[in-house]
């Protein structure tokens, strides 16, 4: 268990080292750029393999112990070490970043994006799943600060050389905006590790360990400047305006996993960091946090809204980027209740959108690819056809993953986001229940207008836009080829954990709770 682990995180990174190299004889295949696109679907399949052995083998009969550990001395004067671990909360968070990289190796393997060579690609893949997969792993303060860092180069330079149109200006403000706010973040970690004389993250979840050194008013500006960090990365309104930029203008594989997985760092950061370390401070705190969340989650929707418009020449990756400002403001409400209910609504919530979502992306790619634009009006043309007419398989997924992620019962997105406001209807003792009130109010009316654009966008790109009555196709109308193997290879996967997930939450909740339960209690 420990080797998976570690060989989980440390594979794909001697897999981008290795992507660099040349091919060794009689692996080249017809060129040298399919050679190292195989490498990056055989490298992520193995990661895949491990986490699922590691899923396997884990302890589910003690999902809060923490399991598969590694524990060795890195830089012994500032007590820094190489501490690893897995629990109920990280391991979902671990095979859902190896599933979805898997998945953009092998789409990429048939759908390279127009860019430099793949190389550099998937050396960069790579190097983004070993960052994302440490985030989750590791138990020490600043390790978690170096692996939380790890990302930003590697989608860096995945959206300035392979993305779309206004890549570069995208780029240079995700990269601003995360180490800003990174920069804040490594300032409350040192004032934790240097008042508690410690930077292990199980010892410092303890009421009676050295979590009993930090005052009320260090745990405040500790989880200030902490959260800050993890708010711009989350994102949280109004530390958002990077998110629809980056989304717009990454290829496909970038867009699904700074969907998919990046966004769920600042989230696990809350949950692995704020919530059992600066208990007090966040309780402070909690009420804002929940008003930004439920603001969030309006203002999601709201800007959705305005995108779908007739004539508003709203693209289509965008407006799944600001809904993905709202789904994870149901996730920030949950966690600020404080409650058992609502920490683990926004642990399932946080799966259901890397599902739901990472589908969505690997469609309007596939759209995009197909008809050269992801722009609404363009899409959903004058014929009437569109979609269902023209490619049924096509257009029957895709209005799945939008109803998945507009909440309906049945399916992921539903469980994640009815926890959170359960949480905000019984917050911890000590917040205001009135205020959580109005922030469970105004999630709701945030579930309806999530519905209104998302109905909004199966009607206009898989019906047509403009159909009346018995009118019919124009001859003229574009083909547009159905779903192929590969998309069914690459996409199917997530359409099936989305019903799964959404058939069986216990089987998530169940490692999720006791974690939840110990971390709440001071670890106990």
């Amino acid at each position: 268990m420990q080797l998976l682990l570690a060989g989980s995180v440390v594979l794909p990174l001697l897999g981008a080292l290795a992507a660099l190299l040349p091919a060794p004889p009689g692996l080249k295949g017809k060129n040298p750029d399919q050679a190292v696109l195989r490498h990056g679907v055989t490298v992520t399949a193995v990661v895949l393999a491990a986490t699922i052995a590691l899923a396997a083998g884990f302890d589910h009969a003690h999902p809060a112990r923490m399991q598969a550990t590694t524990d060795l001395s890195w830089i012994p004067a500032l007590g820094i070490r190489v501490h690893l671990g897995v629990d109920g909360i990280s391991l979902p968070l671990l095979v859902l970043t190896a599933l979805l990289t898997f998945l953009c190796a092998l789409y990429s393997y048939f759908v390279m994006p127009k860019g430099p060579s793949p190389k550099a690609f998937v050396a960069l893949i790579l190097v983004l799943e070993a960052g994302t997969l440490a985030t989750f792993a590791v138990q020490d303060l600043m390790l978690f600060f170096l692996a939380f860092e790890t990302v930003l180069i590697p989608m860096y330079f995945l959206i300035a050389r392979w993305g779309g149109a206004g890549r570069r200006a995208a780029a240079w403000k995700f990269i601003l905006y995360t180490l800003l706010g990174s920069v804040v973040m490594l300032l409350g970690l040192l004032l934790i590790g240097l008042k508690s004389g410690t930077f292990d993250m199980v010892a410092l979840a303890t009421d009676n360990g050295p979590k009993a050194q930090l005052s009320h008013t260090v745990q405040l500006l500790a989880v200030l400047a902490v959260g800050i960090g993890l708010a711009v990365k989350s994102p949280m309104w109004p530390l958002h305006s990077w998110l629809p930029d980056a989304h717009t203008a990454a290829p496909t594989a970038g867009s699904v996993l700074l969907a998919g997985v990046l966004l769920k760092m600042g989230t696990y950061g809350f949950v692995r960091i704020a919530l059992p370390i600066t208990p007090d401070g966040l309780h402070t705190v909690a009420p804002y946090l929940g008003a930004l969340a439920a603001a969030g989650i309006v203002y999601g929707s709201l800007a959705c809204l305005a995108l779908v418009r007739t004539g508003a020449k709203g693209d289509l990756k965008r407006l799944i980027a600001y809904s993905s400002v709202g789904h994870m403001g149901f996730v920030l409400l949950g966690i600020a209740t404080m409650t058992p209910t609502g920490v683990n609504g926004a642990l399932f919530a946080n799966i259901a959108h890397g599902l739901i979502t990472g589908l969505l992306f690997f469609l309007v790619g596939g759209l995009k690819d197909r008809l050269g634009s992801s722009d609404l009006d363009t899409l959903s043309g004058t014929t009437g056809a569109a979609l269902y007419g023209r490619a049924p398989r096509f257009g029957g997924l895709l209005a799945f993953g939008a109803v998945a992620s507009l909440g309906l019962p049945g399916l992921a997105g539903f469980w994640g986001e009815m926890l959170a406001m359960f949480g905000a209807f019984h917050p911890a003792a000590g917040l205001s229940r009135p205020a959580f009130l109005t922030f469970m109010a105004l999630a709701g009316l945030g579930t309806l207008l999530t519905a209104a654009y998302l109905l909004l966008v199966v009607r206009r790109v898989c019906m047509g836009g403009t159909l009346t009555a018995g009118a019919a196709p124009q001859e003229a109308a574009p083909a547009v080829p159905d779903l192929a193997r590969h998309e069914y290879a690459a996409w199917g996967p997530l359409a099936v954990l989305t019903v799964l997930a959404g058939l069986w939450p216990a089987a998530l909740l169940g490692l999720t709770n006791p974690a939840v339960q110990q971390l709440l209690g001071g670890g106990k």
